[in-house]
């Protein structure tokens, strides 16, 4: 049942300093927020999404919860009221985002307020390590990684497809035959945040900097193609993305990954990353 809202309001660009504070108090945590705002600000039509904010009672310049309304909804800091406060805002309105993702602690919050009224899940991933890095890899990277040519979009998006459908459990081309899905992954090449090993035409490691703020950078999307793994591929591929990152990019190199995926997170360690927190997935 919808309750009344208890303070939570839209930000705008007056609320940038209050924001901001709000982010660099965990930057690889809030990377894939304080990236949009860095690259488009805070109106909602240029950040394709509403930054949420409460404040606490009887003070002002100053928040105490703030969650960004978009593709995802990403909870990124308030106690039980502001979760509460952030649930009444979105149930307010149809269901758009194809997940909630951030901090576990604030999606598993905000997901029992919301549980009830948008139904079960396709699947909720309450433990995923948040991991981060600030030196070089220690893995060599793999010399033949390197950042995906717009003219070479279509030999990478296959395993891009394949990549999402092995991870996310749905094919990113349902709905509108793949337009929007190709349109984001043209995006990430001609930004030059696709990167892959190509042999013989074909794509055999590949990832992406998925969100990249002024301080971090989060990896996403690693995969190696299934007859090749095994062989380190996997290690030495993320290694030279960690090295683009950090050596070339002056960023902190950040990703998430699923709790069980054991050998992904020995690969990780092995590069040099160590776990910072902890996120959650919510999947519709």
């Amino acid at each position: 049942m919808l309750r009344l809202a208890g303070g939570a309001r839209l930000l705008d660009e007056r609320d940038r300093i209050a924001v901001r504070s709000l982010l660099t108090a965990d930057p690889v945590a809030s990377c894939m927020v304080a990236a949009r705002i860095d690259s488009l600000g805070m109106d909602p039509w240029r950040l394709g999404g509403e930054l949420w904010g409460c404040e606490p009672r009887g003070r002002t310049h100053r928040l105490d919860g703030l969650c960004f309304a978009g593709p995802n909804l990403i909870p990124l800091h308030g106690k039980r009221s502001a979760l509460r406060a952030f649930a009444d805002r979105a149930l307010s309105r149809r269901r758009t985002c194809s997940s909630v993702v951030g901090p576990s602690e604030q999606v598993l919050g905000i997901w029992e307020e919301l549980q009830l009224d948008w139904g079960p899940p396709r699947e909720i991933r309450p433990q995923q390590p948040l991991m981060a890095t600030m030196a070089a890899p220690k893995v060599a990277p793999d010399p033949l990684v390197r950042p995906v040519r717009p003219d070479e979009l279509d030999r990478y998006l296959p395993a891009a497809v394949a990549m999402f459908i092995e991870e996310v459990g749905v094919d990113p081309r349902a709905g509108d035959g793949g337009i929007s899905y190709r349109a984001r992954v043209a995006e990430l090449i001609a930004t030059g945040r696709a990167f892959a090993r190509f042999e013989g035409g074909d794509v055999v490691y590949k990832a992406e900097i998925g969100a990249l703020s002024n301080v971090v950078g989060q990896i996403q999307g690693v995969w190696v193609h299934p007859d090749r793994r095994g062989h380190g591929l996997g290690a030495a591929g993320t290694a030279a993305v960690v090295d683009r990152l950090v050596r070339s990019m002056g960023r902190t190199a950040s990703l998430y990954v699923n709790s069980y995926n054991l050998a992904a997170r020995a690969a990780y360690t092995r590069i040099g990353f160590k776990q910072v927190g902890e996120y959650a997935t919510v999947l519709f």
